[in-house]
This record gives C-alpha cells, sequence and structure tokens, in this order.
C-alpha cells in the first residue's frame, strides 16, 4: 500500500558521524588507501546522481474533474440546497477521528462518477488499507479515482501502488518523485534542492460535489485508533462552489510536471493478476484486523451519516488558499503565506492559533508583538516537547518561547498523558500529539487546512486549505480551540519573576506546576537543546 512519512527530514548533512571515513585515533592523516576509497566514493556518487533522474517521456493523459456535479444523486440534493445560499458555500467542521474517518468511507461508497484524493501521507495500516479497499471497490463500480501522494519516504511501496494503478478506473501519480527508487536519503544528498520540497496537502472530493480538506493524514493515528498515540486534528467538509475551486486546485497538481504515473516509476508493467493479487493480499489482513469502528454498515446508513454532515452545514463564503506546485521553482508565485500574513494586519481583536508545529522567525515574533501592542489578544496552542513527533521543530519553537510570553502572547503547550478531557478529546488512554492547523481572526473569520506556521509551510512545501467568512464557523472552531487549552488538556507557559519560563496546568481542580519542560527525559530536553544550536530554522 501507501506509505510516506510525516514530515520531510531536515536537510541532511553531506558528511555525518555514519558516513565519513573513520580516522585513527591517535593521528589526523588519512592514508592513502582511504584517499583513493574517498575519491572512487564520491565519482561513484557523482555518477549515480547524474545518470538517476526522474522519467520526463513517458505516456500520461491530462484529466480534469467531472463537470456534471449536478447529475449526480448527492450533487443534485446539494446543489439544491446551494441556491438557497447563492454565492455560499456549505462547510462544516469535522473534529473527531471517528466521524472524520466515516465521512470518507462515505464519499468513497457513495460516490458515482469521480473520486480526487490528494494526500502527503499514506500509510499502510488499518485505515489507510480500510480507505483503499473502499476505493477500489468504488473503481470497480465504474468511479473514476484519481489519488495524488506526495513520495516522500515512499520507499519499497512501487510494486503495491503500481498494482493498484493497474485497475483500468485508478491512476496513481507521485508527487516530486525521488529519481533513486531504493534510497530516498540518498536523493537527499544529491538531489535536494528539487527533493526537499513535498507537497503537504489533504483533500477528498466526491463526484466534485463534496469535499473534505484539513490536516488529517491517511493513518491510523490521525483518527484516533492507534493505541500508541493518536492526534488531536481537525477536518473541515465542503459543498457548493468552493468544491469547484477545490477540484481546480487538484487538476492543477495532477496535470503539473510534478506528478508522476506510477507507471512511469517502475522497472516493468503490472497487470490485472498483480491487481488482483495485491488487493486480494489487502483484503485478508483487513479481516483478520478489529477496527473499532463499525464500517460494514449498508448504503442507506451510509447516507444517514452524510446526511447529519449536511443538515450540520454552515452556508458563507468561502475561498480556497493554496499554493501552485509550480511556486517550488518560482518562490514569486507562492501566495498562501502572503495571504495569510495580509490578514494579520486586519485583526482588531482576537487571533486564535492551532498549529502543530509553531515555529514562528524573529520577523514573526515581531509581528506578533505589534499585534499586541495594539491592543489585540493573542492565544496559541502548539505541541509540547513530551507531545511533539518532530523534536527538530520543537526546538525551533523553543527558541523564542519566552519573547513570546514576555511580549503577551498567551501560549498553550499539549500535555501528552491522558486524563478527563484529553480522554474526552482523543480517546483511550493513548499518547496525544497536536496536528491541527487552524486560526480563528477576530472571532469572525476561519483558516483550516495543512498550513503550519513555520518555514517549511510558508517557504518550501506546498500547502492547501479552506478560509471562511463566519462568525457561526467560527464560534464552532472557538468552542473546539477551548477544549484544547483546557488546564486539564494542555500547559500554559508563564515568566518568574527571574523571567524563567514555568508551566501550569491542573488534574481535575488540582493546579500543577513544572520549572522545566514537563513530562520529558533529560535526553529529550539534551537532543532539542542541541538542534536549537544548528541555523536549520528556515528548514523547519
Amino acid at each position: 500500500m501507501i506509505d510516506v512519512g510525516n514530515r520531510p527530514p531536515s536537510r541532511p548533512a553531506p558528511e555525518t558521524a555514519a558516513t565519513r571515513e573513520p580516522r585513527h585515533p591517535r593521528t589526523n592523516r588519512v592514508s592513502a588507501e582511504v584517499r583513493r576509497c574517498r575519491a572512487l566514493l564520491a565519482a561513484a556518487v557523482l555518477l549515480i546522481g547524474s545518470c538517476a533522474t526522474v522519467p520526463k517521456d513517458y505516456p500520461r493523459t491530462e484529466s480534469t474533474a467531472f463537470q456534471f456535479h449536478e447529475s449526480t444523486s448527492i450533487g443534485k440534493e446539494l446543489a439544491g440546497l446551494a441556491a438557497q445560499h447563492p454565492g455560499e458555500s456549505g462547510v462544516a467542521i469535522i473534529r473527531r477521528g471517528r466521524p472524520a474517518f466515516t465521512t470518507r468511507v462515505v464519499l468513497a461508497d457513495l460516490a458515482e462518477q469521480t473520486l480526487d484524493v490528494q494526500y502527503f501521507l499514506w500509510e499502510p495500516d488499518a485505515t489507510g488499507r480500510i480507505l483503499a479497499d473502499h476505493l477500489m471497490r468504488a473503481a470497480d463500480r465504474g468511479v473514476r479515482v484519481r489519488i495524488l501522494i506526495d513520495d516522500v519516504n515512499l520507499k519499497d511501496r512501487d510494486a503495491g501502488i503500481a498494482a493498484l494503478d493497474a485497475h483500468p478506473n485508478v491512476e496513481i501519480r507521485l508527487f516530486n518523485p525521488f529519481a533513486h527508487r531504493g534510497s530516498h536519503l540518498f536523493g537527499f544528498l544529491v538531489d535536494f534542492d528539487r527533493v526537499n520540497h513535498r507537497m503537504h496537502n489533504k483533500l477528498m472530493v466526491m463526484d466534485n460535489a463534496l469535499a473534505v480538506v484539513g490536516g488529517r493524514n491517511m493513518s491510523d493515528p490521525y483518527f484516533e485508533v492507534d493505541p500508541r498515540a493518536n492526534f488531536r486534528d481537525l477536518d473541515i467538509a465542503a459543498a457548493g462552489p468552493v468544491v469547484r475551486d477545490l477540484s481546480n486546485v487538484f487538476d492543477r497538481f495532477w496535470n503539473g510536471a510534478w506528478s508522476v504515473p506510477i507507471a512511469a516509476l517502475v522497472d516493468r508493467p503490472y497487470g490485472e493478476d498483480d491487481l488482483r493479487a495485491h488487493v486480494q493480499r489487502i483484503r485478508e489482513v483487513i479481516a483478520k484486523g478489529d477496527y473499532p469502528y463499525p464500517l460494514d454498515q449498508d448504503v442507506a446508513a451510509l447516507k444517514s451519516e452524510l446526511s447529519t454532515l449536511v443538515r450540520g452545514f454552515v452556508w458563507a463564503p468561502a475561498h480556497v488558499v493554496y499554493d501552485d506546485p509550480a511556486s517550488i521553482s518560482d518562490q514569486s508565485r507562492r501566495v498562501m503565506h502572503t495571504l495569510l500574513f495580509r490578514r494579520l494586519d486586519r485583526v482588531q481583536t482576537d487571533l486564535l492559533i492551532e498549529s502543530a508545529y509553531f515555529i514562528p522567525l524573529d520577523g514573526g515574533v515581531a509581528k506578533l508583538k505589534e499585534l499586541v501592542d495594539r491592543g489585540v489578544r493573542i492565544r496559541v496552542l502548539t505541541n509540547s516537547l513530551a507531545s511533539n513527533d518532530v523534536i527538530a521543530a520543537f526546538a525551533g519553537y523553543s527558541k523564542r518561547r519566552e519573547a513570546m510570553v514576555r511580549n503577551g502572547i498567551e501560549l498553550y503547550e499539549l500535555r501528552p498523558e491522558p486524563g478527563p478531557v484529553r480522554k474526552r478529546l482523543l480517546g483511550g488512554g493513548s499518547k496525544a500529539g497536536l496536528h491541527t492547523k487552524a486560526i480563528v481572526f477576530d472571532r469572525k473569520d476561519v483558516f483550516i487546512g495543512s498550513f503550519n506556521l513555520d518555514a517549511r509551510s510558508s517557504a518550501i512545501n506546498t500547502e492547501a486549505g479552506l478560509y471562511v467568512a463566519s462568525p457561526a464557523l467560527a464560534a464552532q472552531v472557538i468552542e473546539f480551540m477551548n477544549e484544547g487549552v483546557d488546564p486539564d488538556a494542555s500547559f500554559r507557559l508563564q515568566l518568574d519573576k527571574e523571567g524563567n519560563l514555568y508551566w501550569i496546568a491542573e488534574d481535575e481542580g488540582t493546579p500543577l506546576r513544572y520549572d522545566k519542560d514537563p513530562m520529558t527525559t533529560f535526553l529529550q530536553r539534551f537532543a532539542a537543546g542541541f538542534i536549537r544550536l544548528l541555523p536549520v530554522d528556515t528548514q523547519l
């Protein structure tokens, strides 16, 4: 199946302790044999790097989104609702993992014409396999399925993907694929400037009529079914005109030169036998599993689920905000960062942020201080060291924590351990992590998508999300955000009289205080402190 890492690694150094030639402990001289080996190795790297390239001469057909969305059953129903709200789109936030996954299954099972699916991460775990199975069943019914996946860390998955691609109604493309299919780390070493740019978008569109966009990747932890660790995250479902805009964005990525058919990257053609064998393996593994959500519902029950979602729509002006894939090679075409930060200039009262990776550089800290100085309340929830899954991202953020608190920003960090509120947020007793990317401006405008407030989202990866002008939707998102900053769910950072950070929280009303990063080990704090010394902020 499909397997991609959660965040691209920081830029690997050309020479590390693991790769450089060892030197004699009592001398700094290098033997002639070692020098010759080094020269040969360097020549081999240059030779391989110059010979292995992403194929450019291969069959590919442009395709576009289904244009007759009102002709489908769901499309007709949604078109009738949209006609009652001219110029507006219907939106609804999806807070919890179970409805978030059920919604995606509903889209797959009720699709009549097309399914367009775009993800940064798609793991071969229970969740990833189940959705893939539902997509293949849709293809068996005659639905055209287009799947676009970022290629980072997609090592050793080509055969399975190519087997699914062999279905006549399925096409799978990889975004910015690595030329060296056997070693992505090697690709980073010899082709860093290209492969460092990744597609971080998350999108699923059914019949060009109904869409889900947001922060969730396709893997167990994003849907609260991993027994070890799960993410707090947020999606937004959409109907109406904004869905056609989302489909146009998908088409732009799909038809661009950055997206390469998997068939062009494998060493042999894959056919019906490969498809049948791979789908059978997927279904055998699913049958042996014990997925906690009851996904064996009939079509009537699935339609009921969808009707519940549609009835909860807020109708309001909605816009797609995204970075064109061409911005990877032409920075002047990056607009998402600019548009969101221009909105900061118009903030008057409140700025509420929930961001998994919150790494404002010095200019960002100064901008936030400027807002506070003119009376804007700023509240931020991000990951603590204990809840963060990317320690380098935490290191970049932690450099500026003291300055932000000193400047009057209300700064919160998610708690990792189970507790009364945290169990409601994520369920069970698994470790909690934060993956949400949401901003509320002045309690009336909302952004939800894949964009983290960090340099990687701003200048390196492509991102996408929805900007909705709706006080009603803002109120729902604020309710979700308030749960996250409950003292039972997060630590609040404060400064003592000497200017040192400390953390406060509660356990069922009992106050807690910590004078160092809570619930962490010495090794975690040491690693974060070491990375803080490195000049890597622009890669985080």
